[in-house]
C-alpha cells in the first residue's frame, strides 16, 4: 500500500562528495532511495572547477538541487576569495539551478545583483547558522524579519541545542511563520526538529544518505527517515510520543513503537527525546500535541513527581516508565509496566500460557517464594508486582542495607547475596535477577550456582543481552522453568502502548520487531 503523504515538506540530502563523480553517484543514489531534492555542497569537492563542474552536475542531475558553496566563516568548507564564490552562486543561477542557498550577511547585496537576472524557477533560499545557542523567541523573530527583507525566496534558520527545550521555541517560529521556511536545531538534542518538522509547516528537511555521511551535527538518515519515522505520513494532528532519557540513541523504541502504530492505523510518531530536565521538559511541551512518553534511565524517579497522578502500584514502587497525557484536561498520568510486564511474563510460564495483563483472577504466585536479586528499580518492581500477587517476598542483594530497605516496604525478607547459594528453605521457589549480572560482555558472570538453582520452579532473568545467559542456561540445565529478561522488555512494551493508543498491542508484530533487533 502506498504511503499516504500529509505534508508538504520536502526531504533533502546534502551531499559532500569530495568529487563531481561520487557527487553525482550520491544524487542517483538519494534518487533512487526516495528524495525530494539534494543539496550540492561544492564547498566540499576537491580542486572544484566551477565554469566545468557545476554545469556537469546540473546538467547531470535527476532531482532538483540546491547549490551551496558555504565559506569557513558561516561553517563550510570554502577558505577563497568571497566575490569568486558569490560569481560561482551566480553561474549556479545561470545554469539553472532550482534553488541557490546564500548566507544572511551578504544576501542583501547578493539579490540586488542578480535581481535583472533571476530565473522564475530558481529560488533563494537566505541562511543564517548559530553554532552556538538558540536564541529567543523574541530574536528569532526579528532573524526571519531580517532574512524576509532580504528578498529571500525562502527563510532558511539553523541553530544548536543546548537542552532540548530549545527546539520549542523553533515549532512556534514555523507554526507562526507566513512564507516559505525551513528552521532547524542541530545537536542529538534538537534531532526532533528535523523529525517533526513536516507537522509544523516546515518546508523542507535534510537527512544524510547514510551514517557518517553528515553535513550538520544531529541529521539522521534517509533510510530512518523514510522507514522508521515516515515523515510523509506526518500531520498536523498526529500525535506525538517518545522516549525520555539520557542517553537514547541506542534504543529501538521508535521502530518498535512507529510499526505498530501503522499496523493498527493509529496516527502518531515515536521520537527520541534526549533530556537533561524532565520537569523542565515537561513544562515546555504541554500541548497535547505531545501526547505520551516512556521513560527511562535517569528519568524514572523525577516523573513520578511530575505527574499529576499516579497509578498505586507506579507510586508503590516510586517510579514512572509511562507518562500519558490525558486528553480530556491535559494531566499527566503516570503508569509502571515494568512490574506488569515481568510478573505476567512469570505467571505464564507458571500457567503455561499467555495472558497478558490479567490482574483479576487468582495468580499462581500467591503464597509462592519469590526471591529477587537486587534492590534497584527493576527490583522494586517486581517486589511490588510479587506482592501485590500474593508472593511471599525475598530480596538478595549486595548492600544488605538496601535489600532490607525495600524488604520493609514489601513485607518480606531480606539475605545478603553472599548468603543466596545457601539459602533453600523449600522447593518450587522462583528466582528474579534484576541485577546486570551475566550481560555483555560479563557473560561468564551469574548470581546463583548451578547447585543451588535445583530449589527454584521458575527462574526469570531481566538481562536480555545475551538473550540467552548462564543463568537461564543453567536453570534450565536443572530442570527450571526460564524466562527470558526480553519477555518483560516485550510485555512492558505492549503495556505502554496499550496506554498511549487505548488499542490493543500488535503482539506478533511487535515480538517479530524485538526478536530481530536484540
Amino acid at each position: 500500500m502506498a504511503e499516504m503523504v500529509k505534508n508538504g515538506c520536502l526531504l533533502c540530502i546534502p551531499l559532500v562528495g569530495q568529487s563531481v563523480e561520487e557527487m553525482l553517484s550520491q544524487m542517483e543514489m538519494a534518487r533512487i532511495h526516495g528524495a525530494d531534492c539534494v543539496e550540492l555542497r561544492i564547498d566540499h569537492v576537491r580542486n572544484f572547477n566551477p565554469q566545468v563542474d557545476l554545469e556537469t552536475l546540473l546538467k547531470a542531475r535527476t532531482i532538483p538541487a540546491i547549490v551551496t558553496y558555504r565559506p569557513k566563516w558561516e561553517g563550510g568548507a570554502y577558505e577563497g576569495d568571497e566575490g569568486n564564490r558569490l560569481d560561482v552562486l551566480r553561474l549556479a543561477m545561470e545554469l539553472g539551478a532550482d534553488y541557490i542557498d546564500v548566507e544572511l550577511q551578504v544576501a542583501s547585496d547578493f539579490i540586488k545583483s542578480i535581481s535583472s537576472k533571476k530565473r522564475e524557477n530558481s529560488k533563494i533560499i537566505v541562511s543564517n547558522h548559530n553554532y552556538q545557542y538558540t536564541p529567543s523567541l523574541e530574536d528569532l523573530g526579528l532573524l526571519v524579519a531580517r532574512i524576509q527583507s532580504t528578498g529571500a525566496d525562502i527563510v532558511k534558520i539553523a541553530t544548536t541545542a543546548t537542552d532540548i527545550t530549545d527546539v520549542a521555541r523553533i515549532f512556534r517560529v514555523l507554526s507562526y511563520c507566513q512564507v516559505p521556511i525551513l528552521a532547524l536545531v542541530m545537536s542529538e538534542r534538537g534531532l526532533i526538529s528535523r523529525l517533526l518538522c513536516p507537522k509544523f509547516g516546515g518546508y523542507l528537511t535534510f537527512g544524510s544518505l547514510e551514517a557518517g555521511k553528515e553535513s550538520a551535527p544531529g541529521q539522521t538518515t534517509l533510510d530512518d527517515m523514510l522507514n522508521t519515522y515516515k515523515i510523509r505520513g506526518l500531520g498536523r494532528d498526529t500525535k506525538v510520543f517518545g522516549l525520555i532519557g539520557n542517553p537514547v540513541s541506542h534504543s529501538k523504541g521508535p521502530t518498535l513503537h512507529n510499526r505498530a502504530f501503522r499496523e493498527i492505523g493509529f496516527d502518531a510518531m515515536y521520537v527520541p527525546f534526549l533530556v537533561d530536565d524532565i520537569k523542565e521538559f515537561l513544562k515546555v511541551y504541554s500541548s497535547p500535541d505531545f501526547a505520551g512518553f516512556s521513560v527511562t534511565i535517569p528519568h524514572k524517579e523525577a516523573a513520578l513527581e511530575c505527574c499529576d497522578e499516579v497509578d498505586p502500584i507506579a507510586r508503590s514502587i516510586g517510579a514512572v516508565n509511562t507518562i500519558v497525557r490525558r486528553q480530556s484536561d491535559g494531566k499527566l498520568i503516570g503508569y509502571n509496566t515494568d512490574a506488569v510486564g515481568a510478573i505476567s511474563a512469570i505467571e505464564d510460564a507458571l500457567k503455561g500460557k499467555h495472558n497478558y495483563g490479567d490482574w483479576t483472577h487468582s495468580s499462581p504466585l500467591a503464597g509462592k517464594l519469590f526471591l529477587i536479586v537486587g534492590a534497584g528499580g527493576a527490583g522494586k518492581a517486581l517486589a511490588f508486582g510479587a506482592k501485590q500477587k500474593g508472593a511471599r517476598v525475598v530480596i538478595a542483594n549486595r548492600n544488605y542495607e538496601r535489600a532490607k530497605a525495600l524488604a520493609i516496604q514489601v513485607d518480606g525478607e531480606a539475605i545478603p547475596l553472599d548468603k543466596l547459594n545457601h539459602f533453600h528453605p523449600e522447593t518450587g521457589m522462583i528466582l528474579a535477577n534484576t541485577t546486570s549480572m551475566g550481560m555483555d560482555p560479563n557473560v561468564s558472570q551469574t548470581p546463583i550456582s548451578k547447585e543451588a538453582l535445583s530449589s527454584y520452579a521458575v527462574v526469570f532473568d531481566a538481562v536480555y543481552t545475551p538473550k540467552w545467559t548462564r543463568l537461564l542456561q543453567e536453570a534450565e540445565a536443572t530442570g527450571a522453568l526460564v524466562v527470558s529478561g526480553l519477555e518483560m522488555f516485550i510485555r512492558q512494551a505492549m503495556g505502554q502502548f496499550e496506554l498511549f493508543t487505548g488499542c490493543k498491542a500488535p503482539e506478533k508484530l511487535m515480538r517479530e520487531i524485538v526478536l530481530k533487533y536484540t
